[in-house]
């Protein structure tokens, strides 16, 4: 698929609020992957399709997830929100002809992260908390830590995301919780071998 199919595709399946935070995200997206020396073509793909399963409705999205157990990746045991990105890159895997591990990897897991994210899946994630339109507390100095260290910004991003969630009284995402974790292992040991070089 092509960066004009997809953008066509998702200009027929958003609203339009919806396009242009994905064109938003799109941006940003291009521009971290510069940055970290991602493949920038990979990253608009991604950004793209990453919400391109947001406005169907939870049936929907439900029926995807069961015919497809394969790539559900625990499916409709996770809470509501994460849905539509593992259901976007199932109907991307599945119906349009994207055949990217690394794409599809992003899409599934932009709203709540997983453990062993690669550098195109922190690239989505980050670009989409901090597109242009975003305006929540905090969202200026994200911006400001993505584009220095890719690990930092993904810690900051992780805990504000989770916090909200919890904030709402809702449940969190396992993968969202592990994904933390495994990053804030990363970023620590990075720290401690900055540390013991100087010793």
């Amino acid at each position: 698929m092509t960066l004009k199919q997809a953008k066509e595709l998702v200009r027929g399946r958003l609203s339009d609020k919806r396009y242009e935070h994905t064109l938003n995200v799109k941006k940003m997206a291009v521009k971290l992957a510069k940055r970290y020396g991602a493949d920038e073509e990979q990253a608009a793909l991604a950004a793209l399709l990453h919400d391109s399963a947001k406005e169907i409705s939870k049936d929907e999205m439900r029926e995807i997830l069961r015919a497809y157990p394969q790539y559900a990746e625990g499916g409709e045991e996770r809470p509501a929100p994460v849905w539509h990105g593992v259901c976007a890159a199932i109907l991307a895997r599945t119906q349009w002809g994207v055949e990217d591990e690394a794409v599809l990897s992003a899409i599934a897991c932009h709203t709540a992260g997983k453990p062993g994210m690669t550098r195109l899946d922190k690239i989505l994630y980050l670009a989409d908390m901090t597109s242009a339109e975003r305006d929540w507390p905090g969202v200026e100095k994200l911006r400001k830590l993505e584009r220095n260290d890719l690990d930092a910004a993904m810690l900051v991003a992780l805990k504000q995301t989770n916090d909200f969630v919890l904030s709402q009284g809702k449940p969190l995402d396992p993968m969202s919780k592990a994904a933390y974790e495994d990053i804030y292992a990363q970023v620590e040991a990075r720290a401690g071998t900055a540390c013991g070089s100087s010793d």
